[in-house]
């Protein structure tokens, strides 16, 4: 073999390690730029978007007294929680923010969560705000819509969760009520938090 068919199967080889390499850095959908917000929890207590800085989060849009998707909506962050924690992911956090505000204080947040498994320690339910407020957010900052039904009492909302990263711009959406892709967020989510480390 000559020195430039030699060369070149080297450089082949190269090119395809690296490939190999990048294929595990984390890609990302899309670049929603979260707009800055300080919202109440589910603890009376201020969190805003400067808050959250320098974390990876998952968010997602719920109310407490629907009574459709978000009680499985739930459930699935609880569920990602235990596997986040069985793979010794810690610095992280997710955010649920309320559609129907003007219902759900934070003691009404409070006593929601309190009927699942959830390590409310990294979890933020946030209110707070004008309906007008949450659903502009949900517009301009998740792409997402978040409407008043007029047959009931009930909210129009999203069912995704999505992947914020340490800048505070949504990265990747995924299914949040059903066929919750649980190990590619962890793995998302790990690689993020990883990348942000170095």
């Amino acid at each position: 073999m000559s020195k430039t068919k030699t060369f070149i199967v080297v450089m082949v080889i190269i090119g395809l390690l690296l490939a190999g390499c990048s294929n595990s850095d984390f890609q990302a959908e899309t670049d929603y730029e979260v707009k800055e917000f300080t919202y109440t929890n589910q603890n009376n207590k201020q969190v805003s978007l400067k808050d959250l800085k320098g974390q990876v989060w998952i968010a997602d849009f719920i109310f407490t007294s629907c009574e459709t998707v978000c009680p499985p909506m739930t459930f699935n962050l609880t569920k990602l929680q235990k596997k986040l924690k069985e793979e010794g992911v810690k610095d992280y956090k997710i955010v649920s923010f309320s559609v129907d505000p003007e219902k759900d204080t934070p003691d009404a947040l409070k006593e929601y969560i309190s009927n699942f498994e959830a390590d409310t320690s990294k979890w933020e339910l946030l209110t707070g705000y004008e309906f007008d407020e949450v659903k502009d957010l949900a517009e301009h900052s998740f792409r997402s819509i978040v409407a008043d039904d007029p047959n009931s009492d009930q909210m129009i909302h999203g069912t995704s969760f999505y992947l914020v990263n340490q800048e505070g711009t949504v990265v990747k959406t995924y299914s949040g009520n059903s066929d919750v892709p649980y190990d590619e967020i962890v793995q998302d989510m790990e690689t993020l938090i990883k990348e942000g480390s170095e």
